[in-house]
């Protein structure tokens, strides 16, 4: 694997305008950087794939404590499914299913990410809080583009306007140059005026890969789009990070059953498992398999 970049990613996230605004900002250059060198993603699923980190990222910032959630893009374009988890600590993983997609530009110029996500289908956000049952949000796709699907669930399923950006901008040999983007989230008392004076700062507001192209901050977007009238209330490094292990699959391979461990032993002798998240491999020779299968046997009837 090539040496990951070393911008180091964070997001930031404040109030503006008098507690009218709450706002995020975030960039995740290095973020989506790994994903793409993981997962081996061409340009197009490169920038499907991080505007849903980048997403995913600031959604996860707006959890508390052990709180995390999964966004699944399901599209009926050529890349298939696309899924990221992300938690309130900056943690981020993602995958999508088929990662070799790569379209032609759009009639902008610019990354197909629509053609790729396809423009029927839904997304649906599944966030765990610790209670008994997950909460679970459901949109369908209405443009494929991401950041207005994005828009459209805050507004529908959270009740909350929100303008959503999201960029992903890349060379011309598929790397990763840079990668961000922000929520604006409507409050209670704001008033026309108001709405009017942001809708203005969006139409003259810079496409988002620019603007990090020139070396713009988190907080720099932030003040194109709301001014100097806003606090930040924190930052959070934000990192690409999975949780599968050695232990874990493991335990996953105990779970299927002495018959398909038996299986496994008489048929092939080994086994490989790819976790579809960081796409590290763990290869199980025939000892340890056959000691899987020993604690298996062991294992008390549920």
């Amino acid at each position: 694997m090539e040496t990951m970049n070393e911008t180091k990613d964070y997001l930031v996230r404040g109030m503006a305008w008098d507690g009218k605004l709450r706002v995020f900002a975030v960039q995740t250059t290095a973020l989506v950087e790994e994903l793409r060198q993981r997962h081996g993603t061409l340009p197009t699923a490169t920038a499907a794939l991080g505007r849903t980190a980048t997403a995913g990222a600031m959604m996860g910032a707006m959890l508390k404590g052990n709180e995390k959630l999964t966004i699944q893009v399901k599209g009926d374009g050529p890349i298939g499914s696309i899924v990221i988890d992300a938690n309130a600590d900056g943690e981020v993983r993602g995958y999508a299913d088929h990662p070799q997609v790569q379209l032609a530009s759009n009639a902008q110029g610019k990354l197909d990410v629509a053609g790729a996500v396809g423009r029927t289908g839904h997304i649906h956000i599944i966030k765990d809080l610790g209670l008994k049952d997950p909460y679970r949000g459901s949109i369908p796709i209405v443009s494929g583009e991401l950041a207005e699907d994005f828009t459209y669930y805050f507004a529908t399923s959270e009740q909350t306007p929100s303008i959503v950006g999201l960029s992903v901008l890349v060379d011309e040999y598929g790397k990763v140059l840079n990668a961000g983007g922000f929520i604006v989230q409507l409050l209670p008392g704001i008033d026309d005026d108001e709405i009017a004076k942001l809708e203005q700062a969006l139409t003259t507001l810079p496409p988002i890969s620019a603007l990090l192209d020139q070396g713009e901050t988190p907080e720099g977007l932030l003040r194109w789009l709301v001014g100097d009238d806003q606090q930040i209330l924190g930052t959070l490094d934000i990192t690409f990070k999975c949780k599968c292990s050695h232990e874990r699959v493991e335990k996953t391979l105990i779970s299927m059953g002495e018959q398909e461990l038996v299986q496994l032993i008489e048929e092939d002798g080994q086994a490989e498992v790819v976790c579809h998240f960081c796409n590290e491999k763990y290869a199980f020779d025939r000892p340890q398999l056959e000691n899987l299968l020993n604690q298996a046997k062991l294992k008390p009837i549920q």
